[in-house]
């Protein structure tokens, strides 16, 4: 990395501190990074560009997420890291899946840290596990650990699936 490019939280946790310095974040990351891992933490605040992105970069992000079905399983800081490789235009580097499909949706440059990365795009849709009915994406964020509710015909839970 030539410091030119977004580091998402695995990439600040894991790579080399040499390799992050120069390299932009969000400032919400900030917080979970301390919670993580404060000593590491210390070392690296001041080698980061700390930025947030513009609302225009925001909707672009979502509306790309929220196409493609991803932004189901998204976390705002995921939204807010492929926001700031749109409107930066620079690669993201990151292991998340998700992001990675994005990033291949929206045509940015992204490279995994210590993964090989996705081999193809995926688009996806919420549909019930038990009576398969589909359901329309969200408009906000709705990270995987929060599920993405319950059927209304059924009351099994919903769940993102690979588009056929």
């Amino acid at each position: 990395m030539d410091g030119t490019s977004i580091l998402d939280t695995g990439a600040l946790l894991v790579m080399p501190i040499s390799m992050i310095s120069g390299g932009s974040a969000l400032d919400s990351q900030r917080i979970e990074l301390r919670r993580l891992d404060p000593e590491r933490m210390e070392m690296i605040d001041l080698l980061v560009k700390w930025v947030e992105p513009g609302e225009e970069s925001i909707y672009r992000a979502r509306e790309i997420a929220r196409e493609s079905g991803d932004l189901a399983g998204l976390s705002e800081v995921d939204l807010g890291l492929l926001a700031l490789a749109i409107e930066l235009e620079k690669p993201l580097l990151t292991d998340d899946y998700r992001l990675q499909n994005l990033c291949g949706i929206a045509e940015i440059e992204c490279s995994p840290i210590e993964t090989e990365g996705i081999a193809s795009i995926w688009s996806w849709e919420i549909r019930c596990l038990a009576c398969g009915k589909t359901y329309p994406q969200p408009s906000e964020t709705t990270p995987k650990r929060e599920g993405v509710g319950e059927c209304s015909d059924c009351g099994s839970p919903l769940k993102l699936r690979k588009r056929p």
